[in-house]
């Protein structure tokens, strides 16, 4: 993820005061600005040990219907998507999937889990699961809000 220490602005039309705002971004740009930022992140802290997971549930035709994904980095697991299936829901694939997440975390050396859901995404669920509410931005959607919860991992402690 490095980036070249001089990089060349070409000064194009989307530039100046009145940005061009796209309703269906390139994903390459996407790609190449989630990695500016975290390379910023990296000089800034001095923390480059981001890496990426994901796990899919898929039909028959290997088709993703479902699944989680999200990032580990600075000690830190970040649960950006979850989803089941309705017709899957309350058969355990969510709570497999979390604890899936929750192993692999404390596998790469994280102390906590951070996700946001919002009041109709069933955050109970996730109480459930050991979870606990540190914010919410009222209003988002309108007539809901957001929620910002998080988990403290415990490590297995070794007799010596």
């Amino acid at each position: 993820m490095g980036l070249p220490e001089h990089l060349p602005i070409q000064r194009t039309h989307q530039m100046g005061s009145n940005p061009l705002i796209s309703e269906s971004p390139d994903p390459d740009d996407l790609h190449r600005l989630e990695e500016a930022i975290y390379e910023f992140n990296v000089q800034a802290t001095g923390i480059s040990n981001g890496k990426l997971f994901a796990s899919f549930l898929r039909d028959a035709d290997k088709r993703v219907i479902g699944g989680i994904s999200g990032w580990t980095w600075g000690k830190t697991c970040f649960i950006s998507h979850l989803f089941v299936p309705a017709a899957l829901r309350m058969q355990g694939y969510g709570t497999g999937l979390v604890e899936a997440v929750e192993a692999e975390a404390i596998n790469r050396g994280c102390n906590q889990i951070v996700l946001r859901t919002h009041d109709f995404q069933a955050p109970q669920f996730y109480i459930k699961l050991g979870f606990a509410v540190i914010g919410r931005i009222p209003d988002y959607p309108v007539g809901h809000q957001e929620i910002t919860m998080i988990k403290l991992l415990t490590r297995p402690r070794v007799m010596t």
